[in-house]
């Protein structure tokens, strides 16, 4: 394992040839971003990422798959992470023979020198020619994806996945969104500071092809290379962005309240042999 004293790499992304064997002109790479340093969680995490730190059992990359397993249109998945933690997602993947997934590894060994998960998708989507399913690797949620999957093939549009949080004062930590009554987003704030709906939006989203290609225009515009909320605000004002409201639980594992919500939650729903968890 890299040790923190270690020099960081640059920014730049490792060219990676990615080879994808279709048997479908509709399936979609699933892309699960893990490149970040989890620094608001270094008390639990240390030198383990993010998405390996288990919940309930798990870890959380562990649940994202079990979600990803269900989606039949899935024909490959991209675990896009860093040099510096290659290793252990490699691990994991060894560990469990019936989970198939690529490794793609920006270069960098330090949270100074990531280059965003914006600037890694880029790298990636220029790879590609699918359509994709995004989702961050901290996000936890119990949600079915298949109906999202089916309203981004109903208006063959970037399609954001929505929740609920009740909350207006909560919603002030994340993007809220406003939805027309066919579902098109109106309004994508990052963050606002009077939230006008509890209906956030998460990192999952399902991008056209298209819609991959304008990653690019949206770096140099906009010069954020780690924010995937705000390039689906500047994308709602260019292009029809979709919203589909998730069900069931949701979090975004940024602090450690939320870990252990998220984990004493899971343990419940686990115990109580709740068909949203997948079987530890």
């Amino acid at each position: 394992m890299t040790s923190h004293s270690q020099a960081c790499a640059d920014q730049s992304v490792s060219p990676v040839v990615i080879e994808i064997f279709r048997k479908d002109s509709e399936l979609l790479i699933a892309i699960v971003l893990a490149g970040g340093y989890g620094t608001r969680l270094q008390a639990l995490s240390r030198n383990l990422p993010k998405p390996l730190l288990k919940v309930a059992g798990k870890p959380m990359i562990g649940h994202v798959f079990d979600k990803l397993a269900e989606v039949e249109d899935i024909g490959h998945v991209i675990i896009s992470t860093n040099l510096r933690f290659e290793p252990q997602f490699r691990e994991w993947l060894e560990s469990n023979h019936n989970i198939g997934a690529e490794i793609i590894a920006d270069k960098s060994r330090c949270e100074a020198n990531k280059p965003g998960a914006i600037a890694s998708l880029v790298q990636i989507a220029q790879k590609i020619n699918d359509s994709c399913l995004i989702v961050a690797g901290d996000n936890l949620f119990t949600s079915d994806l298949r109906p999202m999957i089916r309203t981004f093939r109903g208006k063959s549009c970037a399609t954001v996945g929505l929740y609920d949080v009740g909350n207006r004062e909560l919603a002030r930590q994340y993007s809220t969104a406003i939805m027309d009554p066919e579902g098109r987003i109106v309004d994508f704030r990052e963050k606002p500071d009077n939230p006008e709906t509890t209906l956030i939006g998460t990192c999952i989203y399902v991008l056209p092809q298209r819609t991959l290609s304008r990653l690019n225009e949206y770096l140099i515009e906009a010069a954020d290379r780690d924010s995937p909320g705000r390039f689906i605000a500047w994308l709602c004002k260019r292009e029809p962005v979709y919203g589909h409201v998730l069900d069931g639980y949701w979090w975004d594992i940024g602090t450690i309240d939320q870990y252990h919500e998220a984990n004493q939650t899971l343990q419940r729903e686990s115990r109580s042999g709740s068909p949203l968890i997948r079987a530890l």
